[in-house]
């Protein structure tokens, strides 16, 4: 408890200044009613965080499903499915006290052995933070269905920072259990606890959410409906904004962001979400023969300017990072690292050392750059950027565009590419969201944002997992220190840019932004104001 606390306390300043200043506009009394209609601009894969990191999936599956926890802009543990919890002295045991009478929305009772189930059988088998997070829980025991006691061969006090619905999302073991998880149609189709019911998916239009009127939270939810439609041309979603056709739209280009704030009937919100604070970086494929040579890679990150992609694809909403952790958790970010500034003529020496000679036609590499254009077109610019820089030192690149699917199946399952630009979600804390990029357990085909470089150093997997069960706060970020040191040396992946959260949303919407999930959270106390109307 000790290590959350502390880590909390250094990471609650940009939180808070953008709690305050949300709560103070938003102070009013919710009125009941309305459909929220948001803009997205990419469909998910599925509809079930708990198998998934996907942001798209979290957006929609947050407000069907409840967490065991949820967090405040502090990143302190609230309850929510669990009502109260406490840790052995030992650090050995975890024990939930469940909420009592909470259903699922085919009325079944929510208990013990739903969270046993998803953790056992689901968390640890498919998440690829889940893998990591929950590595050291040996058995949940139910004694009775409303308490559940997760029992662990080793301490892991990050484990109360990893139990919010997007994050470690409990399923209903009735209607999973026995069966292909994977293949199961209430991926696609969820019974949850939230305060939002699935209704339909239109695939390609729109998928439709309604309120849960048998929700254990008071009076909430206060909409009646949220609708998700899908509006994959940026331009058309701006223009939505602006109408009045959404409310908010998932994805604005952000050359549009300062226009659009001084739009009188809509709001900016842009700050660090203090649980899910990502990195944009490039990612090698170690299996190629073609980045065996680390100085090839250095070479590669030398060619790198990040304070053009902050200033020029993210225009300034960005901060410019070469830390595996960002800035955003000040517990365990160090600049303590070995640094690759932008360097063309340096890049050119270190390609030479490797041996690679232009030929006749001046090219010393060529290789194919596979970015996350379903995730951000952000990323598609960047990885254009960084084809530009790389064609003058003699490496031509060829920027493969493809939607989210077949991103996801390529790299993390087919493994049919040379090289990635994606961004994930680095926090809340390094065992919940760094490690599964460099862990070697978590080399894991079919599981989307594990460790696709498929980097594999005994001395990484020691210092990430002894600092999994590391108590003492200086010793686990001393740790961490050494870890960072160690993955930039050997560069398996490049950070690039830490990009803030920016939400364009109506006036007329409040209290939508969660303290720590921002619009991944439940919108259980989300409403519309009369005056803010409601889009057709």
């Amino acid at each position: 408890m000790s290590l959350l606390s502390r880590r909390h306390f250094i990471a609650a300043p940009a939180a808070l200044a953008w709690g305050a200043s949300a709560h103070a506009a938003e102070a009013a009394t919710p009125q009941r009613g309305g459909t929220l209609v948001i803009g997205t601009g990419r469909e998910p894969p599925g509809l079930t965080s708990a198998l998934t990191t996907a942001g798209p999936t979290q957006l929609v599956s947050g407000k069907v499903f409840d967490g065991l926890l949820s967090y405040d802009a502090q990143l302190r543990p609230l309850p929510r499915l669990a009502t109260k919890w406490e840790t052995s002295a030992d650090g050995l045991a975890i024990t939930f006290h469940l909420r009592p009478g909470v259903k699922w929305h085919d009325g079944q009772p929510f208990t013990s052995a739903d969270v046993a189930f998803s953790l056992l059988e689901v968390w640890k088998k498919f998440n690829a933070r889940g893998r990591s997070i929950f590595l050291n829980v040996e058995k949940v025991d139910t004694p009775s269905p409303t308490v559940a006691v997760l029992r662990l061969s080793r301490p892991a006090p990050y484990i109360l920072g990893a139990l919010s619905a997007i994050e470690s999302q409990v399923i209903p073991r009735h209607l999973y259990a026995g069966a292909d998880v994977l293949a199961n149609p209430r991926n696609n189709a969820p019974v949850g606890t939230g305060p939002f019911r699935f209704v339909r998916w239109d695939r390609g239009r729109q998928l439709v959410l309604e309120r849960n009127a048998d929700y254990w939270d008071r009076d909430r939810p206060w909409l009646d409906q949220i609708v998700f439609r899908q509006i994959t041309d940026p331009a058309a979603a701006v223009a939505a904004l602006e109408t009045g056709a959404i409310h908010i739209a998932g994805e604005v280009p952000l050359s549009d962001v300062a226009n659009l704030a001084r739009n009188p009937q809509l709001a900016v919100h842009r700050r660090t979400q203090p649980s899910t604070t990502g990195i944009a970086a490039i990612e090698f494929n170690l299996e190629r023969p073609l980045w065996r040579d680390v100085r090839v890679r250095q070479a590669i990150a030398h060619a790198v300017d990040r304070n053009f992609l902050v200033k020029n694809i993210w225009h300034g909403y960005a901060e410019a990072t070469d830390a595996p952790i960002p800035s955003a958790f000040p517990a365990f970010h160090t600049t303590d690292v070995p640094h690759y500034p932008f360097d063309l003529q340096r890049a050119e020496a270190l390609l030479d050392a490797a041996g690679l000679k232009r030929d006749g036609r001046g090219t010393r590499l060529a290789f194919t750059l596979d970015p996350n254009a379903g995730s951000s077109q952000t990323l598609v610019q960047a990885a254009q950027v960084l084809r530009a820089n790389l064609a003058r030192i003699g490496v031509r690149v060829d920027v493969r565009i493809q939607d989210f699917g077949e991103f996801i199946n390529r790299v993390y399952t087919r493994r049919d590419f040379d090289a990635s630009v994606y961004m994930a979600n680095a926090g809340p804390d390094p065992a919940i969201g760094t490690q599964r990029f460099y862990w070697s357990k978590n080399i894991q085909p079919g599981v989307a944002f594990s460790n696709g470089a498929a980097y594999r150093s005994a001395e990484a997997d020691r210092l990430l997992e002894i600092a999994q069960y590391e108590t003492n706060v200086e010793r686990r970020r001393a740790i961490y220190t050494q870890f960072q040191q160690l993955v930039q040396t050997d560069l398996p992946k490049i950070p690039l840019v830490a990009p803030e959260a920016v939400v364009v949303a109506r006036k007329g919407l409040r209290d939508f932004l969660d303290p720590a999930d921002g619009t991944l959270g439940n919108f259980a106390g989300a409403w519309i104001a009369r005056d803010g109307g409601s889009p057709a």
